[in-house]
Formats: C-alpha cells, structure tokens, sequence
C-alpha cells in the first residue's frame, strides 16, 4: 500500500486520481448503508466492453500491496496499479440528472468511449 491515506488531490507525478465531493459523498452514503465503515470503493479497469477497456466498482476492505488509495473527504477509493496507469489524471465523479444518477470517470487517457460511459479505449 505505498499511497494510504494519500489524499485525493495530492500528486505523484501524473499517477493521481481525484475524487470529487459529490463522488465521496456518495461512497460514504453507500458504505453507510452496508454497515461497514471500513469499507472502500476499488475502482478497477479491466479489458472489455464495447471500447476495449471497462471500469468496475466494487466495495472491498482490503487494500492490497500493490494498491493505491486516495482519500477525500474521510472516504477511501482503492486502486491497482495496473488500473491507475489507466486511470492517471482521472476524476471519479458522481453526477444526478434528469437521466439518473451514476458514478462517471472522467478519463484523459481515454481516446474514445461508448455511449453509457463504462468503457473506453486507450
């Protein structure tokens, strides 16, 4: 766990991931309501979907050794290191309209993605 407690604006070169409020303010909802505070978010990228790559998002109570986590807002979000270099630069947002409300990555490495937003292409 080289990155725990990192905080979810702190840099490491281009390898950072921010969370923003809305995003922290709903992972803390969601664990809340699991009843397990020492729960995180794992955000992982894994190969598939209609562009390639796709995000997954799971709960986990372990942070692995080769895991990085950042913090906002007292809320942890887990990441592996083959995830983060995907992910570098990122933000996890969660986002509510007229259309629904769903966790959103906004990806600069990404080159292309689909319409529902889980997958992209690198």
């Amino acid at each position: 766990m080289p990155d725990t407690a990192l905080p979810a604006t702190a840099q490491e070169g281009a390898r950072v991931l921010t969370v923003s409020d809305s995003a922290a303010k709903r992972v803390a909802f969601l664990i809340e309501h699991e009843g397990d505070p020492a729960l995180m978010l794992r955000l992982t990228v894994s190969g598939g979907g209609c562009s390639g790559f796709q995000y997954g998002f799971t709960f986990d109570a372990t942070a692995n050794e080769d895991d990085h986590v950042f913090e906002k807002n007292g809320v942890k979000v887990v990441t592996d290191d083959v995830s983060l270099d995907l992910l570098a630069g990122s933000t996890l947002d969660y986002v509510e309209d007229l259309m629904g409300a769903a966790f959103q990555i906004k990806n600069p490495n990404a080159t292309a993605s689909c319409g529902c937003g889980n997958s992209f292409a690198a």
